[in-house]
């Protein structure tokens, strides 16, 4: 029995592997896929911690449950009534007892130590280079850059007849105005709500944080690679909760400056209109 557990303890960095070679979200476009294993690819330094703190306990859970399935097949195999028909009288064993009182114990130290330290690591925000904000409605995403000449807009799904594949989008998952972003960069994300609880996630930067009315809730980005990365809103937040993705572009500095650098013209007409709805909330507001 020993050399049969020694042997499958061996073969844990292989299945691992295995685990890597068969995720096909190690492709370029980063989204889930198909029969995908383990998780998407990490596209932050967030992520990467994430994806080790993972991988370490699917070490100790598969050693903690291969341990207890032999223990428990041991037990059936010496001690049922054929071949133990005279059980023994006493029912403790302080050593025993000891022992799998203190092994868990020990086990909870080894995950709590790295756990709190990924904690503390994902919720930090030191010094960013540049702030976003985004704002969740019923069912879309609005984003802005405080840093960037106020820019704002909002993102919204692009409907099922309407996707074109020539371009790249994709059902549920495309919308008409990415969140663009700069890599190598540290970016606060600032998160909040106007309605009702949403919550910003993308599986590729190891983030999800909710978004609550009334409240700011922060995170941190630092996008390796350009790409193109996809998220979702993760909080129940009504009927249109499936329809409000969250599509991320990533680009070189040099290209999110040109963009940025367009963008404050693109956006100029949208400025105005909401300032033109928030005078008229505010004059339907004196009235009442």
């Amino acid at each position: 029995m020993k050399k049969y557990l020694t042997r499958f303890l061996t073969m844990l960095p292989a299945l691992a592997l295995l685990d890597i070679i068969m995720n096909p979200a190690f492709a370029a476009d980063h989204h889930a896929k198909p029969w995908q294993m383990g998780l998407q690819n990490a596209a932050t330094p967030v992520m990467e911690r994430i994806t080790e703190f993972h991988n370490m306990m699917l070490y100790i859970i598969f050693a903690v449950a291969i341990f207890v399935l032999l223990l428990l097949i041991y037990v059936v195999i010496r001690f049922n009534s054929k071949a133990n028909p005279t059980p023994a009288t006493f029912s403790h064993h302080s050593l025993i007892e000891v022992i799998w009182t203190v092994v868990p114990i020990i086990i909870l130290i080894v995950v709590a130590v790295p756990s709190m330290k990924l904690l503390y690591y994902t919720d930090r925000v030191e010094n960013p280079d540049m702030t976003i904000k985004a704002v969740g409605y019923q069912w879309y995403w609005g984003y802005e850059y405080p840093d960037n000449g106020d820019i704002s807009f909002t993102s919204i799904l692009v409907p099922d007849d309407e996707i074109d594949e020539s371009k790249g989008q994709k059902r549920l998952l495309s919308v008409d105005n990415p969140l663009v972003v700069p890599t190598q960069t540290n970016i606060q994300v600032i998160v909040s709500s106007v309605d009702v609880i949403h919550n910003f996630a993308v599986p590729s930067f190891g983030i999800k944080k909710d978004a609550i009315p009334g409240r700011v809730n922060e995170t941190w980005i630092n996008v390796k690679e350009p790409g193109t990365y996809y998220g979702f809103c993760s909080e129940l937040c009504g009927k249109g909760h499936g329809f409000m993705p969250i599509e991320v572009i990533a680009l070189p500095k040099d290209e999110f400056d040109a963009w940025a650098a367009q963008a404050g013209t693109d956006y100029a007409s949208y400025h105005e209109y909401k300032a033109h709805l928030d005078t008229e909330a505010s004059v339907s507001s004196l009235n009442e």
